[in-house]
């Protein structure tokens, strides 16, 4: 599948309060593209922001009056872009702890929690039993075009 250049421009990875870490970039943007294309939605801006477990929870505090901690937080502004934009905010601490609880690699669930954000900004919801399995379906079928880790 050819990713437009506007692509490659419009899809951004920042790093905040964390140390950066190598992840196959370019891999990461045509997989995220492939999700989207998949969807039947038109890409937008997207913004992949990792950053650490103190980081997201002020976040989730401050935003979303949440006292908790989470792997992600997303931002969506899709209908004001009509296309799939937004923040995805992932914490890299609780995706580190939770593959080792998993017993995978590190990579490979950020991969998860990326196909996470890029399904809410979707329309895909998480808050009751039904739409968490569809969220789940979606997350392992995406997850098994994960071959370049």
């Amino acid at each position: 599948m050819k990713i437009p250049a506007e692509f490659y421009q419009s899809l951004e990875f920042h790093f905040e309060d964390c140390d950066k870490f190598p992840f196959p970039e370019d891999k990461f943007r045509e997989w995220i593209f492939f999700i989207i294309k998949k969807e039947g939605k038109k890409p937008g801006v997207l913004n992949i922001i990792f950053c650490s477990d103190d980081y997201l929870h002020k976040m989730n505090v401050d935003y979303l009056d949440h006292e908790t901690l989470t792997d992600i937080i997303t931002f969506d502004y899709s209908e004001e872009f009509n296309s799939i934009s937004g923040d995805v905010f992932i914490s890299v601490d609780r995706v580190k702890e939770n593959a080792h609880e998993q017993e995978i690699r590190f990579l490979y669930e950020l991969c998860r929690v990326i196909a996470h954000g890029i399904l809410h900004i979707s329309g895909y919801g998480d808050k009751h039993p039904d739409e968490i399995a569809v969220m789940r379906d979606k997350e392992d079928l995406y997850l098994k075009y994960v071959d370049f880790l």
